[in-house]
């Protein structure tokens, strides 16, 4: 029996696959669960153009994804905080003052796209990576600056 798989499935397929399988299981498990749908040329069809349109919007995505990374590649930005001795921060830079500042600069990234290699403790030069897209990453320097030097 052919049948199109609704959802991932772990050991048939992903979401649009068109997969064999035997009857009984198609009928008394895929089906009644709504994690298959039985092939028929409609159906068929129908999400052959849902996986055309799917592809199209992934590929949109990466365009827009590319020309952000493309923008954000490279940016500084400056953060001043209050030290203490020996250029100590109270506290650490957070992945949300990062996105804030970038934010200021017209970039709209979340927090959690946004990964540092070490935890800011003291004031210096740092490298972040900003995940724009699950292929497409961009390298940002976080400089930390006491708030007297910012002034």
């Amino acid at each position: 029996m052919k049948v199109i798989l609704t959802e991932d499935h772990d050991t048939l397929g992903i979401k649009g696959d068109l997969v064999e399988v035997k009857p009984g299981y198609g009928q008394n498990y895929l089906i009644p669960r709504q994690m298959a749908v039985v092939a028929t040329k409609s159906t068929i069809k129908r999400y052959a153009e849902e996986r055309r349109q799917a592809a199209h919007k992934i590929e949109a995505a990466r365009g827009n994804a590319e020309k952000l990374a493309a923008r954000l590649n490279g940016t500084e930005i400056l953060i001043p905080v209050r030290t203490g001795e020996e250029g100590r921060l109270f506290g650490t830079v957070t992945t949300q003052q990062i996105t804030d500042e970038l934010t200021a600069l017209g970039y709209d990234i979340d927090r959690r796209k946004v990964s540092l290699a070490e935890d800011i403790k003291t004031v210096g030069e740092y490298p972040a990576t900003v995940r724009i897209h699950p292929e497409i990453t961009s390298e940002i320097t976080i400089k930390v600056v006491a708030e007297e030097e910012s002034v």
